[in-house]
């Protein structure tokens, strides 16, 4: 028997009286509805931020999610597809997605690492390297290096492409960049990458966040690793979903005749 447990965005008006159907619906179907009691797998109600506090309170555990959000990435399943995503569950119609994940002092992160400006607010000017090799100068606002699963986040508002789950590649987007020539640059997610920051008074430290959690802020001349995590994040996909279709949907692609 299949052991799930909910995990809830309290502030979704709706999300109480959905968990309590789909634990009914759950139920009829041989699942066990258990609290923490080592669950198979964790039924995500919210948005793709439910998602990743998800990720960083069950590491290791296989997600669903259940979109009540606005976006929903990450929580892709949408609502009126809710009692399926359970009775496939309960049939085993499913797919594990091991998700690559980064890490910055010794911090996941499933999204991304930003660097972002300090309290001065000035520009940073962050000089980037991929294995010990000087890449270029990086004059913006921040910076997001994010994982196929995270380019569709921040790095996307950002001018980034989206990079599809089984790519192997990592994302390197400046934020508002002070130079038109400044692109994002896609690179293998074997690499080790380094930012080290020039700052030029009080307050010009950047801060460094994974997965919107705040890691350090970054000294003149200190250098930050980002490389590869030894983990990955176990993501549930359901079995015939077109992989495409979130994005279509999301993005408003043409195409929308494709089925979620």
């Amino acid at each position: 028997m299949e052991r799930i447990a909910f995990f809830v965005n309290g502030s979704k008006p709706t999300a109480p009286s959905v968990r309590d159907r789909l634990t009914a619906v759950a139920r009829e179907c041989g699942l066990s509805v258990v609290e923490d009691d080592a669950p198979d797998v964790i039924v995500v109600l919210g948005g793709d931020g439910t998602m990743l506090s998800a990720v960083h309170r069950f590491p290791g555990v296989p997600l669903l999610g259940l979109n009540l959000g606005s976006l929903g990435y990450l929580a892709a399943v949408e609502e009126s597809h809710f009692d399926d995503a359970i009775r496939a569950l309960a049939a085993k119609h499913y797919d594990i997605s091991r998700r690559t994940a980064l890490n910055v002092r010794g911090v996941n992160a499933l999204n991304d690492v930003v660097v972002t400006r300090g309290v001065t607010g000035h520009a940073i000017r962050l000089d980037f390297r991929v294995d010990g090799e000087p890449v270029t100068r990086f004059v913006s606002d921040g910076l997001v290096i994010a994982t196929p699963t995270g380019s569709t986040a921040y790095s996307l508002a950002a001018g980034g492409p989206v990079l599809m789950p089984a790519s192997q590649s990592f994302v390197v987007t400046p934020v508002c960049p002070h130079a038109l020539s400044s692109r994002p640059i896609v690179l293998k997610d074997s690499v080790r990458m380094e930012v080290s920051v020039e700052v030029r008074e009080p307050g010009d430290e950047p801060a460094v966040f994974a997965d919107g959690r705040q890691v350090c802020t970054l000294a003149a001349n200190e250098v930050l690793e980002i490389v590869k995590s030894d983990v990955t994040v176990p993501l549930v996909e359901l079995k015939g979903v077109n992989p495409y279709a979130a994005l279509t949907r999301k993005l408003g692609w043409s195409g929308s005749s494709l089925k979620p």
